[in-house]
């Protein structure tokens, strides 16, 4: 049966501001990333340092409090570390990577960027696994040793990045697979661990991996009766990519999501039709950081 009325979500501030700022194209091929990033997908291109500045421009007389770098691999864009530079004089930068791609010149860059500014930068590393066993037949042969080098390398540098975990374990493993990452990450050496565990999406290279979503999971009127909306990241977001403005991170692939061309535009309502709303408003939350550097678990779904 499907959902014949979705209800609509309207922004009510444009708090966060994401960047496609890598498009689709990573390094890697995972078996679960909801827009099947890899190296042969260029359906969304590389954003500019000066397409950046106009968008963080326009931020200004919106309000938007934090901004996010995503893609792809972020670090596959050359001007990258100029962008996060100049990002950090307009507010919080974090940054979402798979940290194996880097090289210490640009980190000394962000080190002494970050020392400069009055705001934070945030890194974000995604790791699905606490060894390369378990790791590395959903993220690719080698990634795991490659992953945690590039963890070692940021925290030598200072930081303490957000470990990014994508759920593909049954419920009642959960804390023993938190137990072994907290315990395989104090052994590389980073002592604050802080985890974030992401349910997945049931779209792209997951879709394929797994299954589509169920038309009965969907989002209805009656489930936004008392609910939060805050939690939904539609309701404070927007993320600009090379061919505008779409209404979220996760659904930059569908055309009803890329919702203006400029972020004064883009505050029009968007219907929860999709199945990816369903498992954001079962979460909530999904994409924003945690707010304590311990580790923590992602809140169970609603029913």
């Amino acid at each position: 049966m499907t959902n014949a009325s979705p209800p609509t979500i309207t922004l009510s501030n444009l708090d966060h501001l994401w960047f496609q700022v890598a498009g689709t194209t990573c390094n890697l091929t995972c078996q679960h990333c909801f827009i099947s990033c890899s190296p042969k997908n260029k359906s969304f291109g590389f954003l500019s340092l000066e397409e950046v500045e106009r968008r963080l421009n326009e931020s200004i007389k919106m309000g938007v409090k934090e901004y996010f770098f995503t893609g792809g691999e972020p670090f596959l864009n050359p001007q990258l570390t100029a962008i996060l530079q100049l990002t950090l004089q307009y507010g919080p930068a974090t940054v979402l990577t798979n940290g194996t791609v880097l090289k210490e010149e640009w980190l000394e860059v962000l080190r002494a960027a970050e020392d400069a500014s009055l705001y934070t930068l945030e890194i974000r590393i995604s790791i699905d696994g606490f060894s390369p066993e378990t790791n590395d037949p959903i993220r690719g042969e080698g990634t795991f040793a490659r992953a945690m080098k590039g963890v070692k390398t940021f925290v030598d540098f200072g930081f303490l990045p957000i470990i990014t975990i994508a759920r593909t374990w049954p419920d009642e493993e959960e804390q023993e697979i938190v137990n072994r990452f907290v315990e395989m990450l104090k052994e590389t050496g980073y002592f604050r661990p802080r985890l974030k565990i992401l349910p997945t999406l049931q779209i792209g290279a997951e879709e394929e991996r797994t299954r589509g979503y169920f038309e009965s999971e969907r989002v209805t009127r009656e489930m936004l009766n008392d609910f939060d909306q805050t939690q939904l990241i539609c309701e404070h977001s927007r993320i600009v990519t090379d061919r505008g403005v779409h209404v979220c991170p996760i659904l930059i692939e569908l055309p009803q999501a890329l919702l203006a061309s400029s972020l004064a535009d883009s505050n029009g309502g968007f219907a929860l039709s999709e199945g990816a709303c369903f498992t954001c408003y079962q979460y909530g939350a999904i994409c924003s950081n945690p707010s304590s550097s311990s580790a923590i678990r992602e809140a169970k779904p609603r029913a």
